[in-house]
């Protein structure tokens, strides 16, 4: 009898000894990763803040097939949250808490574990702007762990960090590459047969190969924006350029890239910036919806349809570009919209 109470009395001294132990051992915990993608911080943001996007690229889900998801009326911004119920995996929700466009967000993530039960840590995100349009995306967790989730990871052969940091590489990886695949969207349609109205635009204008194009143009544009401003000059449309030549067996071009304005103008002689003027004109209308490496192909369907219909080209007209979203207003090339207007007879 007197063993077994002294064996009740070193059991009961371990239990409390480990009890002791687990409590003072300190439960802070962080972790974060970090990885660079070639894709603008505002899109990244954008994507990151809207909930609904996470069913494409957060890993935990992607390891479940019976998650069931529940959305708030928001999805996205400070107050947005949605949450989830899974037999494979613990239940639990998150609630965006803070969101500063274009840097950062935090967020709040509630997990109920059997046995330890609910699990509140802060999740944050951290963009950070490099040049040639890439971001440095950080995706961190940081908590203080209560006794019985200490004594859980106590049981394991990891610690929550070491569990966690595969999971948050996957996450960034499929981030990235769902970002990419996103920015490659485009569509191109062929309006058909319209009328332009013509009119006067403010332009500079250049000659070069045909694949410095985009640079050329992105060079110009600005310097035309600049003068119509500092001259008080009324702007009519959107940025637009015109081909007065194009040969693709040399692949050179030479063209002008300006914006449209009231009326005509006339500058001084040794001024770079000038003024032209289009006709009001028969044009065949296609719109490319996406980045501007597949403007190729969309020139290519307004020429198709002009054959196919059996249009006659307005050879005496040059044909041009018109810009109604672009890299200045909208980081996603999968939103950008030119319009290609090729005149006709």
């Amino acid at each position: 009898m007197k063993i077994i109470k002294y064996l009740f009395f070193l059991l009961l001294i371990a239990v409390v000894g480990g009890a002791a132990y687990v409590a003072m051992t300190d439960g802070t915990f962080q972790l974060e990763e970090s990885k660079v993608m070639d894709a603008p911080d505002e899109l990244l943001f954008n994507t990151v803040n809207d909930y609904k996007t996470w069913e494409q690229w957060n890993p935990w889900m992607a390891d479940s097939d019976d998650l069931i998801l529940e959305y708030s009326s928001q999805t996205s911004g400070e107050g947005s949250s949605y949450s989830w119920k899974s037999e494979s995996q613990e239940d639990g929700s998150m609630k965006t808490v803070k969101a500063a466009p274009f840097s950062s967000i935090e967020q709040k993530l509630s997990i109920i574990v059997p046995v330890v039960d609910e699990i509140k840590n802060d999740v944050y995100w951290k963009f950070e702007k490099l040049e040639d349009k890439k971001t440095k995306v950080t995706w961190g967790i940081k908590g203080e762990q209560g006794f019985m989730e200490k004594l859980f990871w106590m049981t394991k052969d990891s610690t929550v960090t070491e569990s966690l940091r595969p999971m948050y590489k996957k996450g960034l990886v499929k981030l990235d590459t769902y970002t990419q695949e996103k920015m490659k969207e485009y569509s191109v349609n062929v309006d058909g047969i319209t009328e332009h109205r013509g009119g006067f635009y403010m332009y500079s204008a250049t000659a070069s190969s045909i694949k410095e194009i985009p640079e050329k143009t992105a060079q110009m544009l600005p310097s035309v924006l600049s003068y119509v401003k500092q001259n008080n000059l009324p702007q009519t449309g959107m940025p637009l350029t015109i081909f007065n030549e194009y040969n693709e067996t040399l692949g050179t071009a030479i063209y002008s890239s300006g914006v449209p304005v009231r009326e005509e103008v006339i500058t001084p002689s040794d001024s770079n910036i000038l003024c032209g003027s289009l006709p009001k004109q028969r044009v065949v209308k296609t719109t490319l919806k996406g980045d501007y490496i597949n403007l190729k192909e969309a020139w290519e369907a307004g020429y198709q349809y002009i054959e196919k219909n059996g249009l006659v080209l307005a050879t005496e007209s040059p044909a041009f570009e018109v810009y109604r979203s672009g890299p200045d207003v909208q980081p996603n090339p999968a939103e950008w919209i030119t319009e290609i207007y090729i005149p006709i007879q």
